[in-house]
């Protein structure tokens, strides 16, 4: 489209906004410094800026610099090499980025512990030496995520269609092998900013489900269940658990002690798109850092990412340069907030009580002040990964979906749903949360592309796209640049 082309142009006058005055703690990281090794045992400074497309991105330690020579979340707890760090890339939002990957494919010729064969390659069984082991990692992003199959009470049944990384009928790690498994592919959640990504609605309840909240396993009390795309832990200690086990191959759980360092190192990390001083109060990393989660920012009186007063155009002005940049991402953040559109056929939306369709904005759904995420806990399927509303993904596998006669079927795609990854559903085993994921931060989403779960977006714009398309917006080129804008800046 010809306005991608025309983003390019902010995207350079973005590179040129200006940090911060830097002080003894405050550091801009080379390029070639930017990736983490496991182990690397450098100290992490309280404040760090990284160079991405759009210009820089800050990662802010709340509690000061960090020296992380033995620290669990730097330091191989498997046998693999791998740290939690090696998903979870300052650089990248704390998460990973395919231009990062590819770069350390390059720099390593394969061999960094990021591409472990485990849930680095397409499957275990192919040559880990080969590019094209690895290419859904190194092209889309994504790791396999392989999770016990059948699911317990499941409504229903599943088949493979079709099957390009092999995995799904392999004999050792398929559906079924001796352990059956099922094979998806997601993009690893950023491990920032989490005090937001942890809180709980006050209600109590799944207000999407009518269900209770899952709860903390050590306390009894609720919890958010907006950890991971399928929310299937509960918290950051059961989580660490798990990734400690599954992707670092760990020979057992980590320490009560690593644990707690762990979570003290997750639970005041903070990453955002670096901006300079007298931009809008809700920007950068240190607002992140001192704001309140848990409240809801879907108004002009709060609007999800704060005001952007100080960015806009006056009337009649003609603005050049940095100046009209930031112009258009104050128009971005208005049409987020304000900009109505019909939203129809979304499981866990449309089948809440508010009608089919509905007219509403983007902050409808990503009203949580300063994340973008949702205030009410709980998955929705937007489409991204059954058909006939996904993008065409022949790189991922494509299952069939049969739902039992005496289950409530999938409320738009009936008791036959084609999925590329059933979702939430392969931990509920309910046909109505088939294709249904956990939504994202919007914090530092220029220094992690592609985007989405399944990595289905490759760019911010391809991200706008794809709404514009879902729900027939009909966003004109100017919205589509403002938007893009908006998101780049955040």
């Amino acid at each position: 489209m010809k306005w991608r082309g025309l983003v390019g142009c902010w995207m350079a006058l973005a590179l040129a906004l200006p940090l911060a005055a830097q002080t003894p703690e405050r550091v801009d990281v080379p390029a070639d410094r930017s990736w983490w090794e496991a182990g690397d045992g450098r100290r992490m400074a309280a404040a760090a800026a990284y160079a991405n497309p759009y210009g820089r991105l800050e990662v802010r330690n709340a509690g000061g610099g960090l020296e992380t020579k033995g620290h669990p979340f730097f330091t191989p707890l498997g046998t693999n090499g791998r740290a939690c760090v090696t998903c979870h890339q300052p650089a990248d939002g704390m998460s990973v980025s395919v231009a990062s990957l590819r770069q350390r494919w390059k720099a390593t010729k394969g061999k960094d512990p990021v591409f472990a064969a485990v849930d680095g390659a397409n499957c275990p069984s192919l040559d880990a030496a080969k590019r094209s082991s690895h290419s859904l990692l190194l092209d889309h992003g994504l790791f396999r995520i392989f999770l016990q199959w059948p699911v317990k009470d499941a409504e229903f049944s599943l088949e493979v269609v079709r099957d390009p990384s092999g995995c799904n009928g392999d004999p050792v790690f398929g559906l079924t092998s001796p352990n059956p498994m099922i094979s998806v592919f997601r993009r690893p959640r950023p491990a920032a900013n989490l005090k937001y990504v942890t809180t709980p609605d006050s209600i109590g309840f799944n207000v999407k489900t009518g269900m209770p909240l899952a709860r903390d396993p050590e306390t009894g009390a609720p919890v958010s269940m907006q950890l991971m795309a399928d929310a299937r832990q509960p918290t950051l200690k059961t989580q660490a658990i798990d990734a400690a086990v599954t992707h670092l191959q760990a020979p057992a759980a980590p320490t009560r002690d690593q644990l707690e360092q762990i979570l003290a190192f997750e639970t005041q990390v903070y990453a955002a798109q670096a901006v300079p001083a007298g931009s809008p109060p809700g920007l950068g990393a240190a607002a992140l850092a001192k704001a309140r989660p848990g409240l809801l920012g879907n108004d002009l009186k709060t609007p999800v990412f704060q005001s952007f007063d100080l960015w806009r155009a006056k009337a009649g002005e003609t603005l050049k340069g940095e100046a009209a940049f930031r112009a258009s991402a104050a128009r971005g953040a208005d049409i987020f907030l304000t900009r109505p559109f019909w939203i129809s056929d979304t499981s866990h939306l449309n089948t809440v009580g508010l009608g089919n369709p509905i007219k509403r904005t983007c902050s409808t759904c990503h009203n949580a002040q300063m994340t973008g995420m949702d205030v009410a806990p709980g998955w929705m399927d937007i489409g991204t990964n059954n058909q006939p509303t996904a993008d065409p993904l022949k790189h991922l596998p494509l299952f069939k979906v049969t739902c039992r006669a005496d289950a409530p079927p999938h409320p738009f795609l009936g008791r036959a749903i084609y999925t590329h990854d059933p979702g939430r559903a392969l931990i509920s085993g309910l046909c109505r949360d088939v294709g249904s994921i956990t939504m994202q931060q919007f914090r530092g989403l220029a220094a992690r592309a592609p985007y989405f779960a399944n990595g289905s977006a490759k760019d911010l714009p391809a991200l706008v796209d794809y709404y514009d398309r879902r729900y027939a917006i009909k966003f004109t080129a100017q919205e589509k640049r403002d938007l893009v804008n908006f998101m780049s800046v955040l």
